[in-house]
């Protein structure tokens, strides 16, 4: 059965902004994840993501926990983890969970 993006999705929601305490993918964090079977049954997963700033102290931890936590699901063969700045990250993209979280109405 090939690997679903929602799947991905909730492997990601496991990693948590250390300043906010809410999940990256809640945060609006995640802007493309992209899933290419290969030949061993496997896929390869490319994630593009964002940080709510640019000078994020975070950035590499939150970079390198979302390669991890993808790399875990037993389907995945690499994992590529890519930082963008654009479009910027803006409040909007948050979900009402998030918001809700950090008190955002």
């Amino acid at each position: 059965m090939p690997l679903a993006e929602d799947t991905v999705r909730e492997a990601l929601k496991q990693v948590i902004d250390p300043e906010l305490f809410v999940n990256i993918v809640d945060l609006g964090l995640i802007y493309e994840i992209k899933i290419t079977e290969t030949s061993d049954g496997k896929s390869d997963v490319e994630v593009e993501m964002t940080m709510t700033s640019p000078a994020c102290p975070a950035g590499p931890q939150l970079l390198g926990q979302s390669k991890d936590f993808v790399s875990r699901l037993e389907e995945v063969n690499e994992v590529d983890v890519r930082l963008v700045m654009a479009p910027p990250w803006t409040p909007d993209r948050m979900t009402e969970d998030a918001r809700d979280q950090l008190g955002i109405f």
